[in-house]
């Protein structure tokens, strides 16, 4: 009789941890199923919410065409953020957007940086959360890689055979667009043979050497916008050397800009003659397209 019992009791503790173990695997199979669900939402979702915040909205603006027009990209050559800080350089859409703006607006496109040869592009900018269809394409793109790792130097680049010249921004052109002296005296020709100037972000501190007809600053009395006091602070990112608003105020800009709850999320567009400038990364497809206009294209 005790024997009989044992083997019940034996047979019960068998079955219970054969139960148990079952629930185990079954709750691991429903937890690793709620991560891969969830994991998919924040993989496909989270853009779509930055986009809905206003990170790189969708251009829904007048497109334009300017067939054998030529047009000239301007980039930073600086990649660091400090002398022994992150890796930065042109941030990835600010050269991608207008890139292939100008390329479906059948125009020739040349890229040209302080330095020549590779420009550094920033590889935060390239992270999906942030990364856009015009860096999509690049990434696929062996033509563009190929501009992208061969720039010219601004040197040798006479900016006059150019209709439009458009400056690029990211946290590297804080280091090298507003000291360059050379990129100063070929926006300044470009600008008196009457070429169309524009640029978003870090990018419009490249004007801050350039001289109008009269030799006065050619922001002087501009209206003008570019990434804001308010943006670099609540990116943290207050080290460059340069910070747009500040500076082009100085120099005597009617400085622009709306705000967001964000200004990262924010986006605006300024034209003053032919200047045309973006607040920061959101604006690159709409500032070109304006350029293209004012370059004289037509609608597409």
């Amino acid at each position: 009789m005790n024997i009989f019992i044992i083997f019940i009791d034996i047979d019960f503790f068998t079955e219970s941890i054969v139960m148990t173990n079952k629930m185990k695997k079954k709750r691991i199979l429903i937890v690793f199923a709620v991560l891969i669900v969830v994991g998919i939402f924040i993989r496909l979702g989270l853009p779509f919410v930055m986009k809905k915040m206003g990170l790189h909205p969708e251009y829904n603006g007048q497109h334009y065409l300017l067939p054998k027009g030529k047009a000239l990209i301007i980039t930073t050559s600086h990649d660091k953020l400090g002398e022994n800080g992150d890796d930065t350089g042109v941030a990835a859409s600010e050269l991608t957007a207008p890139y292939y703006e100008f390329v479906e607006g059948r125009m020739s496109v040349d890229l040209a940086s302080i330095k020549g040869g590779k420009i550094p592009i920033d590889p935060i900018s390239l992270r999906w959360l942030i990364k856009t269809k015009y860096d999509d394409r690049y990434l696929a793109d062996p033509d563009l890689q190929n501009k992208v790792n061969n720039s010219l130097k601004i040197d040798n680049v006479d900016f006059t055979k150019y209709d439009i010249i458009f400056l690029a921004g990211g946290w590297g052109a804080a280091y090298d667009l507003g000291y360059s002296k050379v990129l100063g005296k070929k926006i300044t020709e470009a600008y008196k043979a009457r070429k169309v100037i524009g640029g978003v972000c870090h990018g419009l501190l490249g004007l801050l050497l350039a001289r109008d007809e009269n030799d006065e600053s050619l922001l002087k009395g501009k209206k003008i916008t570019a990434v804001t006091n308010k943006q670099i602070e609540e990116l943290g990112i207050s080290i460059t050397p340069q910070h747009p608003e500040r500076e082009l105020r100085a120099a005597g800009a009617k400085f622009e800009s709306t705000t967001a709850f964000r200004d990262f999320f924010a986006n605006h567009v300024v034209i003053d003659g032919r200047i045309v400038s973006g607040q920061n990364q959101n604006a690159g497809p709409e500032v070109a397209n304006k350029m293209m206009k004012i370059a004289g294209g037509t609608r597409r």
